[in-house]
């Protein structure tokens, strides 16, 4: 059998120009080589599988040539070159640091720099993975390092530039690698297909490209995995089968789901997809994609940006064309909270079908402009087709108004006739108190507004029936009785109190999150009809209150007649407790509060020690 060659080593670059992706360092490189400018030392730095350690060889490989081409390429004929691609060279050493990284190992090194070359005109010293190197092993190479012979060039190589010494970084020439972008791997995988007759599609390339992260090598090796997986026909179906990938069309139906508010719809692909093995966070991260490509898809200048075939760009663009640019950044941002919340969220499975639920009511213009923070008011999320009820209710009020407890009263009470049962709730309707309609609070209604509403349910309804039925009883209503009631529902009462203390609090803004916490931990206590305290640490809280009590109290205004709202401030005083070490003054101490202690010690004839 003949041995075979995996691609990251048959299709090694050999020459500058076969390097993909770093034109800016090869053309550096090549111009310093041909005007004769080589430093002594060069570093080069960036992601794993870009090109360092292969372009480290090249250029070594090349400032040995005998007949470099005009062009700054090694020949590939002469003695030099012939025996570095054969690995024989003696001119040209690569150490790797990782498991050389002693003392004893870079004194090593040392005596060997002082040797000349045999063929060639430098000796080349290779250090891969240079930031393995213990403290001392960097102390020890620091000489050498600053002042190599003539012949000696150093080339370090390292994924991990901040893990190396300043005193190391400040000796040589640094290089920095970019990882290398999609379009550039597919056109290099597609380069060698044509090579190895293999047939492949666009999609399959991309998804390979896109799993490999910018780095070469493991495209190199994800295209050798596939190449024998589907037999030398790279197809996308076979490809997301065999990396485990979701399919796009999951993306595309859960996008239509969310402009159509289809909640149930939408968990349910979702369960579909949990069902095929995938974990929540790789939907969310590819729903989060999906939604970035329409962003990007919907507007002709950022169409660039897309990664994909021509026939996939087309069902981008068609797709975005439903979508507001507002619409999608605010999903987009739900989409990266719950990626940032997935790994530290218990129950990750929910974490991610109320994201689902958000996403499928975004369309629900609730007025909130900061990106998707405000509350959101849910549309109906499951399609149920409520039997409307044959009881007449309360013609005054919408269904929303009117009080759940009052509800059920109504439709409990037998229906005689239409006519009978309209004049009955007119009667009621007139009759009942103005405070005691179940009136939502006004936007901004202040203290009195949220007071209504934050009202003791059970009691409101409670005096509600009880004046119903005194007013159909009747037909007459007594007016000391509303009077009463109308007090009774005006009364400022600790829970209240504190109810609107917190309201206030959760409604600042982010920027007076100091002003909220304190208040959050602060419980303020009533002192008569107007007038209630608040106690504080110390007085540099106290002036600050001090401050904003005026638009506290504002906030949470309590009127009634022409009296307002005053606020208190206490300050806690802290007693400091001293212990006493002296003895005798602590059995003197102890001798007041307890005289039988010293007619104990008299007639025991003790002394203090």
């Amino acid at each position: 059998m003949e041995n075979y060659i995996v691609s990251a080593r048959k299709y090694r670059p050999d020459t500058f120009e076969s390097v993909v992706a770093q034109k800016a360092l090869t053309t550096t490189l090549k111009n310093a080589i041909n005007s004769g400018k080589l430093a002594h030392a060069y570093l080069f730095c960036g992601p794993r599988g870009v090109g360092k350690t292969t372009c480290a060889r090249i250029f070594a490989k090349t400032i040995n040539c005998a007949n470099p081409t005009p062009d700054g390429e090694p020949c590939n004929e002469c003695e030099s070159c012939r025996s570095f691609n054969e690995q024989r060279s003696y001119s040209i050493y690569e150490l790797d640091a990782a498991s050389n990284n002693s003392v004893e190992d870079i004194r090593s090194l040392n005596e060997q720099v002082r040797i000349p070359p045999q063929v060639g005109h430098y000796k080349v010293y290779i250090i891969d993975e240079v930031h393995m190197l213990s403290q001392a092993a960097f102390n020890a190479f620091l000489k050498t390092l600053e002042e190599p012979p003539a012949h000696a060039i150093f080339i370090l190589a390292t994924t991990e530039k901040h893990k190396i010494l300043p005193t190391i970084l400040s000796r040589c020439q640094i290089y920095d690698f970019s990882r290398i972008e999609s379009s550039d791997i597919i056109a290099h995988l597609s380069n060698i297909a044509d090579k190895e007759n293999i047939h492949t599609e666009h999609e399959a390339l991309r998804i390979i490209a896109q799993k490999s992260d910018g780095c070469m090598r493991d495209a190199l090796s994800l295209f050798d995995q596939m190449v024998s997986f589907t037999q030398g026909n790279l197809t996308y179906a076979k490809v997301i089968e065999s990396l485990n990938v979701l399919d796009y069309e999951y993306y595309f139906r859960i996008a239509e789901h969310i402009i159509t508010n289809e909640t149930a719809q939408a968990l349910l692909l979702f369960n579909e997809i949990l069902v095929k093995g995938f974990e929540g966070n790789i939907f969310v991260e590819g729903l989060a994609s999906h939604l970035r490509d329409l962003l990007i898809s919907s507007d002709s200048c950022t169409l660039p940006l897309f990664e994909g075939s021509d026939e996939l760009r087309g069902r981008y663009t068609e797709q975005a064309q439903k979508f507001t640019p507002k619409l999608l950044y605010r999903a987009i941002k739900l989409c990266n909270d719950c990626s940032m919340n997935y790994r530290t969220s218990r129950n990750k499975r929910l974490l991610v079908e109320l994201t689902i639920i958000q996403l499928t009511q975004l369309t629900q213009d609730d007025g909130d402009e900061i990106g998707g923070r405000g509350p959101m008011q849910l549309k109906p999320i499951f399609n149920k087709q409520h039997k409307a009820s044959n009881t007449h209710t309360d013609t005054s009020q919408t269904p929303v108004q009117q009080p759940l407890t009052e509800k059920k009263a109504v439709q409990q009470q037998p229906i005689i006739n239409n006519t009978t049962k309209e004049s009955e709730s007119s009667t009621l309707q007139k009759g009942r108190p103005e405070s005691m309609r179940p009136v939502p609070p006004a936007k901004g209604a202040g203290f009195g507004g949220m007071f209504r509403s934050t009202m003791s349910t059970q009691t409101q309804h409670s005096e509600i029936k009880k004046a119903d039925a005194s007013i159909t009883s009747t037909g007459k209503s007594d007016l000391h009785a509303q009077e009463e009631i109308q007090q009774t529902s005006t009364r400022l009462t600790n829970e209240n109190l504190r109810q609107a203390w917190m309201s206030f609090a959760m409604k600042l803004p982010e920027n007076e999150r100091a002003l909220a916490d304190r208040m959050k931990i602060i419980t303020p206590t009533l002192q008569d009809s107007t007038t209630f305290t608040i106690a504080v640490d110390n007085q540099l809280v106290a002036d600050m209150f001090q401050k904003e009590s005026a638009r506290i109290i504002k906030g949470m205004m309590f009127e009634q007649g022409d009296t307002k709202l005053r606020m208190k401030i206490e300050v806690n005083k802290i007693v400091v407790q001293r212990h006493i070490y002296d003895r005798t003054k602590q059995y003197e101490i102890l001798k007041e509060k307890n005289p039988i202690i010293e007619r104990l010690r008299v007639r025991l004839n003790l002394e203090l020690s």
